[in-house]
């Protein structure tokens, strides 16, 4: 990934989403992941096609992991 020129950061000042160091997927990915997953495409599926762990897939969609919310913008350094 390149770093990106605004970073989100969460309510306790840390950064969340797509710009945290160590994410996996794009914010898009993790949308697309829980649409899939709500309109009926088994976890293993899903799983195989993005190429991640069932058991990620099911925190995914039970907003175990990536559910914080942006409360604000910097620029990236």
């Amino acid at each position: 990934m390149t770093k990106p020129a605004l970073i989100q950061i969460g309510e306790y000042g840390k950064r969340v989403g797509e710009t945290h160091g160590r994410a996996k997927l794009t914010d898009h990915e993790i949308d697309l992941v829980r649409q899939l997953k709500e309109e009926g495409m088994p976890a293993t599926e899903i799983a195989a096609k993005m190429e991640i762990s069932k058991r990620y897939v099911y925190k995914l969609v039970n907003y175990e992991r990536r559910a914080s919310v942006v409360a604000e913008w910097r620029r990236g350094r």
